[in-house]
Order: structure tokens, then sequence, then C-alpha cells
């Protein structure tokens, strides 16, 4: 990012103000005074300070949504040497998956170098909304929708209530959307397992309003205008989800 916008972001100055501290040699990257305006640093590995007093800059923050396809571990690192989503993605210091999806669902995934948005979108008090399409052995019949969108008894509680629809059908089986608030491990293939209808196919198609839409299995995008005011309004608390 631009030296000045890191050192606005950091609270040392306006970014108006960071660039007089640039123009008038005050400010020095890596042991050398800068004093042109346009200088681009690295938060994550650049020294800058200010009258020779350190500064500690925020690095820029980085958000990818990335369309994880199914074979792929949701981690940094994986110690049985699976491929993992990290894979798939720029490398940047500090990038993590934003919760998880297990190693056979597939869809959209979350990664950013932002701890306080993670916080904001996995912690169980915000209830992001998190849209799955299962497709399932069997046709679920009303009474077991219900039972689902009003909450099943699993190992480690009963589950929330949430939205249940019932998408397509046929002979061998079904396909079935489910809104979450929670996010309990495995908790969409648990669920279909207690009521009789086990998962074939497991995808996640939406995080709140962000949606995974036609991105390609493997693919990643940076979020769109609207999609990053929600995201910023859910990291300030602000975003009722």
């Amino acid at each position: 990012m631009r030296l000045q916008r890191a050192l606005a972001e950091a609270g040392v100055a306006s970014r108006r103000k960071a660039e007089d501290l640039i123009l008038a040699g005050r400010v020095a990257v890596n042991g050398s005074v800068v004093d042109v305006l346009g200088t681009r640093v690295d938060p994550a590995q650049d020294r800058v300070t200010v009258d020779g007093r350190p500064v500690a800059l925020r690095p820029e923050r980085r958000i990818f949504l990335l369309h994880k396809p199914v074979g792929r571990v949701t981690t940094r690192e994986d110690e049985e040497g699976r491929p993992t989503v990290m894979d798939l993605v720029p490398a940047v210091p500090g990038l993590h998956p934003v919760g998880r999806l297990d190693m056979m669902t597939s869809g959209l995934l979350i990664l950013t170098n932002d701890g306080a948005l993670t916080h904001a979108l996995t912690h169980p008090s915000r209830g992001v909304t998190k849209h799955y399409r299962a497709v399932v052995d069997g046709v679920p019949d009303a009474q077991t929708l219900r039972r689902l969108s009003t909450g099943i008894l699993l190992e480690d509680g009963l589950t929330a209530p949430c939205r249940v629809a019932l998408s397509e059908h046929a002979a061998a089986g079904a396909t079935v959307d489910l809104w979450l608030h929670e996010g309990r491990n495995r908790q969409v293939r648990r669920m279909l397992e207690a009521v009789g209808h086990p998962v074939r196919r497991l995808a996640r198609l939406a995080i709140g309003p962000v949606r995974l839409g036609d991105l390609g299995t493997g693919c990643w995008r940076e979020p769109q205008a609207g999609e990053l005011e929600w995201l910023q309004r859910c990291t300030d608390g602000s975003q009722s989800t």
C-alpha cells in the first residue's frame, strides 16, 4: 500500500498530514529516508519510522471468496500432507480460512488476514446466516422438514431453528436447502443423517448476502462493493445478520 495510507491507518496522522511528514523527510523505510509521495510499502515486511520512532503498520486487509472444491481441507497446513485451500489463493501473510468446510463439502469459503472480520463472521453471538444445498438419499416428507427446521437433537445438543426447503425431488433422492445460523462441526450432514436422509453431496452457496454465484470450482474473486460494505459492517458490529 502507499506509504501515506499506511501511516494514516497506523494512526500516525491523517493522510494529508502523513504526506506532509513524507515531504518533510521525517519518514524512513528500512532505514532510508523517503520523501517521495506514492512510495509503496509492505506492512508485513517493511520497517517504517517517523522521526526515528518505529511505526506499527497494519497489514493491508485482504479478502478472497473461494469456490472450495471437494477434496481440499480447510486449514492453512495439513499434518497428513493433504491438499489445502491455501494452494488455491494468492500467498498473503496472515491469510487464513474463515470457519471450515469439511473435506467432502464444496462451496463458498471466505479467506482473510483480518482477525476482527473472522471473529465477526464465526462468533456464535453474531448468528451469520449460511445457505447450504444438500443432495440426499430419499425424499424428506413435510414432517421431517419441520423437524429439521425446529431443531434436531444431536450428540452435542439441540440444533437451533433454521429455514429448510425441499428444492427438487425424484424417486431416488432429493435436494434440500438449509439456512443455518450455527456453525457446528459437520452440522448439516449430521442433521440429515439423524432424520434418515444421509447426504450424497453438500455445498455452501452463501454467507449472509455474499453468494457463490457462478464462480468456478477452485476459483477465487475479491468481494464486490456491496459485499465489502456488509463485511465492514459485520466487523464494526453494526450489522444484523
